[in-house]
């Protein structure tokens, strides 16, 4: 199902990338490396992560260090709640995992873990862009 696009401007565009990628994780299909997945699930938590930025109007850098990410956001004010800092923990998922023989292989518990944590990051995301 598509969805409506915005601009690349609009946090309501990077929400719905952070979905697509929420969805590709979701995708635990045979022939896909639980690995894949999980870089899925960072993205998903990244793109959440700076819908944020955009909605406050702040500018961001094109890192995938979730812990420096949501540092910049909680220093311009954000309140960060203990549970979304948990994302820290898919950063190694944006390089590391991406590649054969950087990274060791990971676990459906791991994997499990990894979607949780990018679902919880999208709803406080989407929260924080539903407030004024």
């Amino acid at each position: 199902m598509a969805r409506k696009r915005y601009p690349p401007t609009d946090p309501r565009q990077w929400l719905n990338r952070a979905r697509s990628n929420l969805a590709l994780a979701k995708a635990d299909a045979v022939a896909v490396f639980v690995e894949d997945l999980c870089f899925e699930a960072q993205q998903a938590a990244e793109k959440a992560v700076k819908a944020v930025f955009i909605h406050r109007g702040a500018t961001f850098p094109f890192i995938h260090d979730l812990e420096d990410l949501l540092k910049r956001l909680q220093r311009s004010g954000v309140r960060i709640p203990k549970y979304v800092w948990q994302a820290d923990e898919l950063t190694p998922f944006a390089v590391v995992t991406r590649y054969p023989g950087l990274g060791g292989p990971i676990g459906k518990r791991q994997y499990r873990r990894a979607v949780r944590i990018a679902e919880s990051v999208l709803r406080w995301a989407e929260r924080q862009i539903a407030k004024p």
